[in-house]
This record gives C-alpha cells, structure tokens and sequence, in this order.
C-alpha cells in the first residue's frame, strides 16, 4: 500500500518527505510527482532511471512550460480540464502555476467555468479524487473514512449536489464543486493541500438528464428526502466524527430544505459552516458596508429587496439582519426593511408552505400582497439596496432598475447569481439605466464597465474572499466550533480592506484577488482570536496566533525524498 509522510524541523519546516512509492507508483501519485524536477539521485533510488527524460527542470522552469501549455487552450472550459489534468498529475506544479496567475486563472477553476464542468462531469471523468459515499453503501460508512488518502484532515468541504451554484440538482458532479473548494483553501489561504478531503453523498438525483444519460456515474435512483435522507447525513456526520474528530466540516450546495437544516442541526455538535448561507451572506455583507461607506448612509436606514428566497438569499438576509441590530436596531425593526421575492412574488405571511427560516421575513399580509412581483415590491417599497439570488438571468428589467433609481440617488445593485449567464442584469446595462450612478457587486466576474469615457471596474462579490481565511482561523484557533461573533470579526477584517480600496477614486466595491493572501490572514487572525475570546479555542493559551499562522503556512515547493521500505 502506498504511504508517505513528512518530516519536519523544530520549526515545522519540511525539510524532506519519506516514501515506499517507487517507479511508476511515484510518477502517477500526485500528491507526491515532482516530474522532471526528480534529481539524479532520487531517480536512482526510486527506479525512475529511464523513466523521465535526462534534464532535471527546477519547478519554476516546470510553471513556464505549464503556462505556456495552458495558454495555448482554446477556451475556457478546455483551459479547466487541463488545469484539473495537472492538479491530477503533480499537485505542487499545479498550485505553484496557478499561486503565480491567481487573478486570471481563479475563474476557470472556479465560479464561473467550474458550472460547465460539473455539468459534463460524468463525460469528462478522468481519475477519482476524494470520496463518495452513495447510500447503497450506508452501512460501510467508515471503511470507506479509512479508504481516504490523506492520513490527518483538517478541513472536509462536502455535498450532495442538489443545490450547485445557480444549475440546481447536478447529482455526483457536485464533487467539481467540492474539489473547487479545496483548492481555493489553499491557494488563497495557504492551507496544506495534503490534509483536506472532498466528499460527495449520493443519495441520488431528481435530474432526468442524468438518469437518462448512460454515462452517467453516480447512483441512479430518484434523490433520497425525508428520514432516508436524514438517517444518511447522520451516519456520515456521526462517522466523520468518530474518524476525523478534528476536522471543520464545510457543507457545500446542499438544496434549500436541507442547507439550513443541516446546519442547524450538527453546528452545535462540531465545527461547521456552509458557505452558501453564511459565506455567500459574510460578503455580500463587506460589499454593502463598502457602497454605504461611499453614499455616507448607515446599514441601519436601508432597505432591501432581496429576489431569490432559497439557500443563498435567505443566507444573506440572515448576515445583513445581523448586521443592523449589531449597530442598534431590534430583532423586530430589523426584519421590517427586508423584502424577499420568490418564485410567487413577494414573501408573505398568508403564503401557504412557507420555510422556517422564510417566516422571520414574510411581511404582514395585504390585500394586494398575493399579486406584489418585483416591479410592484420595487415601485412600492422603494428599495436602496436591490440583490438577486434567484438564478433568473435579465431579471433585473430596465424598467425595474429605473424605478428604483428614481427613488434613490445611489442604488446599489447586486445581481449575485451565477454562472454569468444566470446574472440578474449585466453591470453595463445597470449603469446605463442609472446614469452611471449605480454601485454594483457581481456573482460572476466580469470586466470594467466603459461608461462615458471612464473605466468603472466591477467587484465580484466572491466567497472566496473571505471562506479561505474563515477556514483558517478555525484551524489555528481548534476551534470547537464557528460562532457568529466568529463570523461577524471576519467581515471586519474583510471590510478594513475593502474600505482601503474605496478610498481610492474609481475602485471596485470589494479588493481584488492580488492581495487574497494577506486578506485571508488578517480574517484568520481575527476569526482565531474571538475564538479564543469567547473560549472556543482549544490552542494553548501561550500561542501566538500571527505566529501559528505563519508556521503552518504551506507552500508550494519541492523536498528531497528519501525512499523507506519500512513505512
């Protein structure tokens, strides 16, 4: 069986990784390839002579190469293939390529070229990655734990795939989404690739396309709901804590009924977090307090239309709601100045099969409440602040974004849904329709917007800019669990940042991705040290938590192998 392990200096510095892979075994591991990089030594010990051509190539000369190959991609979904191709082969090489091209190659592996991918998951399925525990297979739950690669975990990102991104029930190809993630977690917050674990749960799919398609790889049986559903979720969550009691677990695209209940359920048991609802809610938070820092008007007086009631919008009402009785509002005052639009207009209290996290935000029945769409909630509430959710492209009409501007002097608008094509409204045609005095935020990514000569750049609004430092918070602090004071400091720090930005003329409403890094550790160092404030930290009390952080830095760099046939 093949194993490694690591070794480390008094200071947690690697200094050399030991192995029984040899030959072919080593070539094809990823997690251990360096490729042309081996040096004579090491291809003498590990019978690798012959194997690989005769120049030995640092790691940068590797990235260049890489780079050059990737470039060379027609677009953007055969750039993503490669990109996973290469994660699949070489790890190291992978993350040091993609660390040195972050901005540029962040939306091919992820949001919103990842969307594609899991689409066509099944038909462009090259090697297993993670785990995948389907429910035929419910009572093995921990032999398949142990059957994971990676001895030690610190973060586990998980999914069912009923809920991915804005394209619904995508069955086992949400495991892109999970492996999306991970990779995230490291490139952005520098944590050890070599101690995370995507999972995916098969428990079905109610997607026809799926269950019709022959190639299709997952579990073909309608998608599991009510106790068979739940009794699954805890046999792995129970298993998870048995096997790997340590680890913050990441819950990833899970549909409406069951993301809220999910978590709800194990956050007090184990540190948790789902990202949908308080990653998606924790940064659109950051970009409304960076648009309110520019019209100079306090969270606390706006008032928000929120189209989209599931997951995501919901999630985000949650953190926003947070945020303006923390700086004074009641509970009930709170409440009062949202306004969510679902798929039968606007939310309220007479609807029939209302959720339990939809009820805090029904409005109190009107006679004229059953016919209130979008237009009309617009037109009658007047909105400040406009979000969509809702995964319905061009929603957000010229008519409907008129209205609102003719209310407000600076609207802010944030259609989040993605992938692009799922977009509420383009940047262009909202800055168009306000005379350019909108203030927008994206789901998607996309351009500067040429408005009247000037360049206006666009902030995406990206969990991956504050979920990464989150993670790693949690993780030096060994936090028992993720509060919401834990997540309210995370916005702060995010916000010191974007805050930085915007003091700048013409800048978007949230930092770019050049400065992920050093983002990721200040959330970090904030997360940690309210866990430890509040008692949450289980990390010695004499630890220097910006110390810790740097220490378990990971890096994308080579070690010398030494090979152990006792391992």
């Amino acid at each position: 069986m093949l194993k490694f392990r690591s070794i480390f200096d008094k200071n947690a510095k690697l200094i050399f990784i030991e192995t029984n892979a040899r030959g072919s075994v080593l070539l094809n591991t990823a997690k251990l390839n360096k490729g042309t990089a081996f040096t004579e030594s090491e291809r003498q010990q590990f019978r690798l002579r012959g194997k690989l051509p005769y120049s030995v190539e640092s790691l940068e000369q590797q990235a260049l190469r890489v780079y050059q190959q990737f470039s060379k991609k027609e677009d953007n979904l055969a750039k993503h293939l490669y990109l996973r191709d290469l994660h699949n082969t070489n790890e190291r090489l992978f993350y040091k390529l993609v660390s040195q091209h972050l901005t540029e190659m962040l939306p091919v592996l992820y949001t919103p070229t990842v969307g594609k991918a899991v689409e066509q998951f099944s038909h462009d399925f090259q090697r297993a990655r993670g785990l995948y525990i389907a429910y035929p297979d419910k009572e093995s739950i921990d032999e398949i734990l142990e059957n994971r690669l990676n001895p030690e975990v610190d973060i586990i990102v998980m999914t069912d795939g009923e809920g991915v991104l804005g394209i619904g029930d995508q069955g086992i190809g949400g495991m892109e989404i999970c492996i999306a993630k991970l990779m995230v977690y490291v490139l952005c917050a520098g944590i050890n690739p070599n101690r995370l674990l995507p999972i995916q749960i098969d428990v079905g799919t109610n997607n026809e396309h799926l269950l019709n398609d022959p190639m299709y790889l997952g579990w073909r049986h309608p998608r599991l709901a009510g106790e068979k559903y739940d009794e699954m979720i805890e046999r792995i969550v129970s298993g998870i804590r048995r096997k790997l009691p340590r680890a913050y677990l990441h819950w990833e695209d899970f549909g409406r009924e069951n993301a809220r209940r999910n978590l709800e359920r194990y956050q007090k048991q184990m540190c948790t977090f789902n990202d949908d609802m308080q990653g998606t809610g924790a940064v659109t938070l950051v970009a409304l307090l960076s648009a309110l820092h520019r019209t100079k008007t306090p969270l606390t007086e706006q008032r928000i239309v929120i189209v989209g009631a599931g997951t995501a919008g919901t999630g985000i009402a949650d953190q926003l709601c947070a945020g303006m009785i923390r700086e004074g509002l009641s509970r009930e005052e709170a409440l009062s100045r949202f306004y969510l639009v679902g798929r039968h207009g606007l939310i309220h209290d007479t609807m029939a099969n209302l959720t339990v996290f939809q009820k805090p935000y029904a409005q109190r029945s009107m006679d004229a409440m059953t016919t209130l769409q979008l237009h009309d909630v617009v037109q009658q509430f007047k909105p400040t602040v406009l979000i969509g959710s809702s995964g319905q492209g061009g929603i957000f009409t010229e008519a409907i974004i008129k209205t609102m501007a003719a209310h407000v002097e600076y609207p802010i608008i944030f259609p989040l849904s993605n992938p692009t094509e799922k977009s509420e409204a383009t940047p262009d045609d909202l800055l168009n329709w306000t005379e350019g005095r909108a203030l927008i935020a994206t789901g998607s990514p996309f351009g500067p917007v040429d408005f009247k000569g000037k360049k206006i750049p666009i902030a995406q609004c990206n969990n991956a800019l504050i979920y990464p430092g989150i993670g790693l918070g949690v993780l030096i602090a060994q936090a028992t669990r993720l509060s919401e004071a834990m997540l309210w400091e995370a916005c702060n720090a995010l916000s010191h940042f974007a805050n930085q930005s915007s003091e700048k003329k013409d800048t978007a409403l949230l930092p770019n991705f050049e400065e992920v890094q050093a983002m990721s550790r200040c959330i970090a160092l904030a997360v940690a040290t309210q866990a430890r404030r509040e008692g949450l930290a289980k990390v010695n009390a004499s630890v220097d938590l910006a110390d810790e952080i740097d220490r378990q830095s990971w890096y994308p760099e080579y070690v010398n192998y030494h090979y152990s046939s006792s391992l």
